[in-house]
């Protein structure tokens, strides 16, 4: 039987302990009211799969009895395994992906406005430092976090926390990360923290400074990201989804096509544990809000979000 029986996730800027089952070397977390669905914590940033999934299920189902109910259980392949491995039933998850075959080749297959951009923040004074997990950076996080409230049109998660909140907040996988920070005349103005797993690495942080956008920190911080995998031998490089459920033609989509990544179609499973799973994935309620939407109504509602956050909390310049 497990020992632990609760975890801790982050959710929209916070942590939240939910009912959480461990499995080997994977932990399982499950969260929702309604539907309660079942996933691997953190499984994005991990260095392997999901071993044994229907021992996961087996005991998912075992646990009812113990107070812990899961509906639906989700896992998904690490990249770049598209093909299916299980005969679970099987969705489509749309991430994003570059290709690292080398940083000449990377750097040359990017069209010349984002090259131009990398260049043009190096010329404005922007240096680029790999940097320890340490408390000058936690500081500099604190700042660069309280630039502005609002980011890309809606509520920015990380405004207004403290320094030992900022610090769990960036404390995962510090083994195996890198702390990219660009800097103009020694003040923070851009992060970014990717993952290593293996021959792929994930970004999870990318972090600009509104205020000195025109210095194109982001540029330079991504092509100082992907020199670093090249020098490691990573063959992949993924930040997060290429598409968001029905989302479509979002800035950070165009962001990411910019700095090579592709959509790479990877195999998302879903295995019912419940009657009332099996109904919510009939109904695509397992999908969320973005997966049920058509593109026309969400969009609809990103834009009325950011007019109402530009309205309500503007810019603290």
């Amino acid at each position: 039987m497990p020992v632990d029986n609760s975890s801790e996730i982050y959710v929209r800027g916070n942590w939240v302990r939910v009912p959480a089952l461990a499995v080997d070397s994977k932990t399982i977390v499950v969260s929702g009211s309604r539907l309660k669905i079942a996933s691997i914590r953190s499984e994005e940033w991990l260095e392997t799969d999901l071993e044994d999934p229907e021992r996961c299920v087996k005991m998912l189902k075992e646990q009812r009895a113990h107070g812990l109910r899961a509906d639906i259980f989700t896992f998904t392949q690490k990249p770049p395994a598209t093909s299916p491995k299980y005969k679970y039933p099987v969705e489509w998850d749309s991430v994003a992906v570059a290709r690292l075959p080398s940083f000449k080749e990377w750097w040359e297959s990017l069209p010349q406005e984002s090259r131009k951009n990398t260049r043009r923040s190096q010329k404005r004074g922007v240096v680029i430092a790999v940097r320890p997990f340490d408390d000058d950076l936690i500081s500099g996080l604190v700042t660069l976090n309280n630039d502005n409230p609002v980011r890309q049109g809606r509520r920015n998660a990380q405004f207004g926390k403290t320094f030992d909140q900022v610090k769990k907040d960036y404390s995962s996988f510090q083994d195996r990360s890198d702390f990219i920070c660009a800097y103009f005349e020694d003040e923070l103005i851009g992060f970014l923290k990717i993952v290593y797993r293996g021959k792929v690495a994930s970004i999870l942080n990318l972090t600009p400074s509104v205020r000195h956008f025109d210095k194109r920190p982001t540029n330079a911080l991504v092509t100082k990201a992907f020199e670093r995998c090249a020098e490691k031998g990573v063959s992949y490089v993924t930040y997060g989804l290429f598409n968001y459920g029905n989302k479509r033609d979002s800035p950070l989509r165009e962001f990411k096509i910019r700095n090579g990544f592709e959509e790479m179609l990877m195999p998302r499973y879903y295995v019912p544990l419940t009657s009332w799973g099996k109904l919510c994935m009939k109904a695509k309620f397992h999908r969320g809000l973005l997966g049920i939407l058509p593109h026309n109504v969400i969009m609809l509602g990103i834009n009325l979000r950011a007019k109402w956050y530009s309205l309500n909390q503007p810019s603290n310049q």
